[in-house]
């Protein structure tokens, strides 16, 4: 009985090694793709509104303010921001702007003068003037939101007493 256990046993080895020696495989690959495209969102809006406060006629120049637009742009792309102050109220490529009445522009037709800039020293103008010479503020994204402050200041308010305000665009070029 032992024998024919161990003959048995011998005979379904080699039944099981044949199956196995018979089976193949066949193979391929695939890839998984993905295009990460460069891009970039600023966000403004009331938030990023500048106020340059009340002004009265003894201390009706100079007066400044600031706050802060951000930038989102994919890893590694580089980017340039422009502000271009309203053409309507007499605006330049080189940050200078006028702010007119909010109220009252039907019988007040001042323009209270003022000027951007991307340092706390108001010496260097923000414009939206890109290349040699150019006023833009540049930068290079992270993926992550990085924030630029615009300075403003304004160089005469003795205009008619009013509220006044500009609209300025800001444009991300990448």
């Amino acid at each position: 009985m032992f024998k024919h256990a161990i003959a048995a046993a011998a005979v379904s080895t080699l039944a099981l090694a044949s199956i196995s020696a018979q089976a193949e495989t066949a193979g391929a690959s695939f890839q998984v793709k993905m295009t990460i495209l460069k891009s970039c969102s600023v966000t403004a809006g009331s938030a990023s509104d500048i106020n340059l406060g009340n002004a009265v006629l003894s201390s009706a120049t100079n007066q400044t303010g600031s706050n802060t637009i951000s930038v989102t742009c994919s890893k590694t792309t580089p980017y340039s921001i422009g502000l271009a102050p309203s053409t309507a109220n007499g605006g330049t490529a080189n940050g200078t702007g006028a702010m007119s009445s909010v109220a009252n522009s039907a019988t007040n037709t001042d323009k209270v003068p003022y000027s951007l800039y991307s340092d706390s020293g108001y010496g260097t103008a923000w414009g939206n003037t890109a290349g040699t010479g150019g006023n833009v503020v540049p930068g290079v994204g992270t993926g992550l939101a990085i924030t630029h402050t615009v300075y403003a200041k304004n160089v005469n308010a003795n205009f008619t007493p009013d509220s006044y305000a500009d609209t300025v665009t800001v444009t991300v070029t990448y």
